[in-house]
């Protein structure tokens, strides 16, 4: 099952987050304090983001982060599946592709993009399966401190 994150939630979460920012699926961790500050703006409603949890055998087994943007080039709203983290137990059991057809299907936007580690071939595997196709897009990035 697939639901929005509660408040009650934030202590499983930020371990998965802390899981997932250890994980060779991404470039580099992140400080905790990201995914207290996360956690507050998807507490706020906030327009720009949502967090979702899967549960499985009436236990948290994962969760979903998504973003939503607006695309000239799209011709409207743009939704970003930013995360998707499934615990070790529950792993190969649909988890991954139930998110993205439940966003596919409840969040309705002109374009779905998500990105990986070029070395996550299983991830790649999944998104293929779902219809995503591989851009050939260079990103670049500038943090800015407050």
């Amino acid at each position: 099952m697939i639901r929005k994150i509660l408040h009650d939630d934030k202590t499983e979460y930020i371990k998965m987050a802390e899981d997932f920012y250890s994980s060779p699926a991404v470039f580099s961790p992140v400080p905790k304090c990201h995914f207290e500050i996360t956690f507050d703006e998807l507490m706020k409603g906030s327009a720009f983001t949502e967090g979702f949890i899967f549960d499985c055998d009436e236990k948290i087994a994962g969760y979903g982060l998504i973003a939503k943007t607006f695309s000239q080039e799209a011709g409207g709203i743009v939704i970003w599946i930013e995360e998707i983290y499934v615990k070790e137990d529950y792993r190969n059991k649909g988890l991954g592709s139930e998110f993205i057809e439940y966003v596919k299907d409840n969040i309705p936007a002109k374009r779905y993009r998500l990105e990986t580690e070029p070395e996550n071939l299983k991830a790649q595997q999944l998104y293929k399966r779902h219809g995503f196709s591989h851009l050939e897009y260079i990103n670049y990035s500038l943090e800015v401190k407050l």
